[in-house]
């Protein structure tokens, strides 16, 4: 991005009359939180693309590795759930994933329309190559960030999801819709 374009984002008026009503006035997007999270996390991926390309796997393959290592075997459901992907996404991962010999799928005894997915060997040679270097990673960012402020940081982000998914009350609700 230009640095002209940059500072017009983040300085000038968050909207713009249009036609014969006024819209209403967002906050500047550099004061977004989903913007604001969406440049951490591009910050944070940039520096763990070049692992993930040495081992030849795509960010959402990455995921759904992380997530089958920390259990011996998940459905596809679950699995979904843990990595943030859509059904449709998974099932295409999952494809690769399995011609690759990363991960093997077996019918789930109690549910024989659902696979167990689990890793091969072969897919946990992959994890413990590229986590090795992952974790130096991790490391390095520890080492520029703080680890006082990286433990504040995930501390923060996971109240932030626990408030976020908790029901609203009638009175928040209310709130939301300026009552």
């Amino acid at each position: 991005m230009r640095e002209k374009d940059n500072e017009a984002l983040s300085s000038g008026p968050a909207s713009q009359e249009s036609g014969p009503r006024n819209r209403a006035r967002l906050r500047n997007v550099s004061r977004s939180l989903p913007v604001a999270l969406l440049r951490t996390r591009e910050a944070v991926m940039r520096q763990f693309r070049p692992v993930l390309r040495s081992v030849d796997l795509t960010e959402q393959q990455w995921r759904v590795l992380r997530a089958l290592d920390s259990v011996p075997e998940i459905d596809a459901t679950g699995l979904a759930m843990a990595t943030f992907l859509l059904p449709p996404s998974l099932s295409r991962i999952l494809r690769d994933l399995e011609k690759r010999h990363l991960i093997s799928r077996r019918p789930d005894p109690a549910d024989l329309r659902a696979w167990l997915i689990s890793l091969t060997p072969e897919g946990k040679r992959v994890i413990d190559t590229a986590g090795t270097q992952a974790e130096t990673i991790y490391a390095a960012i520890t080492d520029r960030i703080g680890q006082e402020r990286l433990d504040t940081l995930m501390q923060l982000l996971r109240d932030i999801e626990q408030d976020l998914n908790a029901p609203l009350t009638d009175d928040d609700a209310a709130a939301a819709r300026g009552e």
